[in-house]
């Protein structure tokens, strides 16, 4: 009897408005960040259950080590960062397995400022029911 094995889940997630309030680029060494409501906690949970955290902000490099030292003084996990990418509409595509027919990219736009409270990371079989 084989026993199916849980892959690692990977989280590719904004900082801006999403983790932290929006603030514009030319704002963001002078004014603090505010977390959105149930981000700290969405990211711990994510973290606790196994997945992968990729960070990524359309926030030039040269905020690299501002955006690093605002991530660990507000103690969120994080596996990696990817700095300056577009700001324009972004897609995730991913193949699928052909022996397990299901879902392996899902993807939420959600509204800015309003957290991650209603982000559901699990196995796409719960998320598209």
């Amino acid at each position: 009897m084989s026993k199916r094995v849980r892959k690692k889940r990977t989280v590719f997630c904004d900082i801006d408005g999403t983790i932290f309030k929006y603030r514009q680029f030319d704002k963001i060494k002078t004014t603090p960040p505010e977390l959105t409501s149930g981000a700290l906690q969405a990211v711990k949970k994510w973290k606790r259950d196994g997945c992968v955290i990729i960070f990524t902000t359309a926030r030039p490099e040269e905020l690299r080590n501002h955006t690093v030292k605002e991530l660990l003084l507000n103690d969120i996990p994080w596996d990696k960062l990817i700095m300056g990418i577009g700001r324009g509409p972004r897609y995730l595509v991913n193949d699928m397995d052909p022996a397990e027919k299901r879902l392996r990219a899902v993807a939420y736009s959600i509204e800015r400022d309003k957290g991650l409270k209603d982000v559901i990371i699990g196995d796409t079989e719960e998320i598209i029911k």
